[in-house]
């Protein structure tokens, strides 16, 4: 292994999970059984699970010794004024509202700065996100670089908001008439491509001609800043939480699922400067999820998500977890296994369209290459397509991405670069034999976010 390249955990293990290979053919049973849906899966039936990088985090002994100094006070808790604190200095906001997690920030968010029928720009929708904007009366516009869509093409910063898109938003419909830009860093289902500093710089500008706000989901906001050190000019001798600290620096505030950069297993926020957003939010999150001061988490999640996020902007941790999900990239690439190039920073995507050719949308390749890819070898990944794309609210037909993919998801030091080489060599055999795999159909279909909950069936 080339250290330099795939830098060695920079964490020694003295805690072990132990997990277990059941046989291929209780794969294939379990696998029938849960509607050949991974999210329906016992996981003490899944061997490497990368169904997720939310909540699967290891955390450190600091952070587990931090949650030993809980306070469950039901209000005031110290952890939340430490937490608070924390946030605070890393990404400059100056109010923090905590809740459960990621979602009930979008939830509280999309409450108090959309008005009905206004449009919400994005640089991709991601799918809480989206529903709770378009729960609220938004109409979501996807407004990410055309690049972003096409898994095959290998430029930095794919994640970048399209300006023209944006400025034609604003030029049909009225500065009024936009609730707020929404900047995701990194965009996921682009595969987790960042964003450059200078992309959010031109935004920031732009939006200040017209008087509209910009939120950023915030979740990957260390992996986006790695991206930025790494490969835009001016930004190698900053220090990642420099990195970090700019790049809020453009945003009217953000929501952060905490599972995620933060490296914890629950907990999330809502950040802004507007004092009045701010007494609306508080008022919410009493409905929603708790105490303004402590919104849904205990005490002691909050302490460990301060340790978390203080930990998360070392640079030898997130070189590592960028370089280790890119390792895993790299042998696929060189296997010709086809994904979104190029590797993101929480999760490698097989590309299912070229992986599938002989699969249509309609027959959900992406679904079926997930459940098929479990049943081969025990590693567990996700369906990010047509079925996490779900339907037309009004019109009832399904929202049809360009991009079908498998989302194989790294939990932040969890695994090592052996596990990794199993995960591989399953992806390479499987491509091997690809015409295998056979097309599904529902039988199950929830009316909001199918992609949990759905089941399926092959087709004969």
């Amino acid at each position: 292994m080339n250290l330099n390249k795939y830098p060695a955990e920079p964490y020694r293990i003295k805690t072990v999970e132990t997990v277990k290979m059941i046989s291929r053919e209780e794969r294939a049973k379990v696998m029938k059984e849960a509607g050949y849906n991974t999210f329906l899966l016992n996981s003490e039936d899944v061997y490497i699970d990368l169904l997720t990088d939310s909540g699967t985090n290891a955390m450190s002994d600091k952070q587990w010794a931090a949650m030993m100094m809980g306070d469950e006070a039901y209000a005031g808790s110290r952890n939340f004024h430490n937490l608070e604190k924390t946030i605070q200095d890393i990404f400059g906001f100056k109010y923090v509202v905590p809740t459960h997690q990621g979602r009930g920030a979008e939830n509280l968010l999309s409450q108090i700065a959309i008005k009905p029928g206004q449009h919400v720009p994005g640089n991709m929708y991601f799918t809480t996100t989206r529903y709770h904007q378009e729960r609220n009366g938004g109409i979501f516009v996807d407004i990410i670089r055309d690049e972003a869509h096409d898994a095959g093409i290998d430029v930095p910063f794919k994640g970048n908001i399209d300006l023209n898109k944006l400025q034609a938003l604003i030029d049909e419909h009225g500065a009024d008439n936009i609730a707020y830009v929404c900047l995701a860093v990194t965009v996921n289902l682009a595969g987790g491509q960042p964003v450059s500093m200078q992309n959010m710089r031109e935004v920031r500008e732009l939006t200040n001609k017209y008087g509209i706000k910009v939120f950023y989901d915030a979740t990957r906001c260390v992996e986006n800043a790695y991206f930025i050190k790494e490969q835009e000019e001016g930004y190698a001798d900053k220090t990642i939480k420099e990195i970090v600290r700019e790049t809020f620096s453009y945003a009217d505030g953000c929501t952060m699922s905490g599972k995620k950069d933060c490296l914890v297993n629950i907990g999330g926020f809502l950040c802004m400067n507007d004092e009045d957003l701010f007494n609306e939010a508080k008022e919410l999150v009493v409905v929603y999820e708790g105490m303004p001061s402590y919104g849904g988490i205990a005490g002691r999640d909050m302490e460990a998500m301060s340790v978390g996020l203080q930990e998360s902007i070392q640079y030898e941790y997130i070189e590592h977890r960028v370089k280790q999900v890119r390792y895993l990239g790299d042998k696929l690439i060189a296997a010709g296994v086809p994904i979104i190039e190029p590797s993101g920073g929480h999760a490698i995507f097989l590309d299912a369209r070229r992986f599938c050719p002989h699969l249509t949308q309609d027959q959900f390749p992406a679904q079926s290459l997930a459940a098929s890819l479990f049943v081969e070898s025990g590693v567990r990944s996700m369906e990010r397509g047509i079925v996490s794309a779900g339907r037309n609210k009004d019109t009832g037909e399904h929202h049809r991405p360009k991009l079908e993919t498998v989302r194989l998801t790294i939990p932040r030091r969890v695994y090592t670069y052996s596990h990794l080489d199993v995960v591989a060599d399953a992806v390479i055999k499987l491509y091997q034999h690809k015409e295998d795999i056979k097309g599904l159909r529902f039988v199950y279909e929830p009316k909001q976010l199918r992609f949990f909950t759905a089941r399926f069936e092959y087709i004969d």
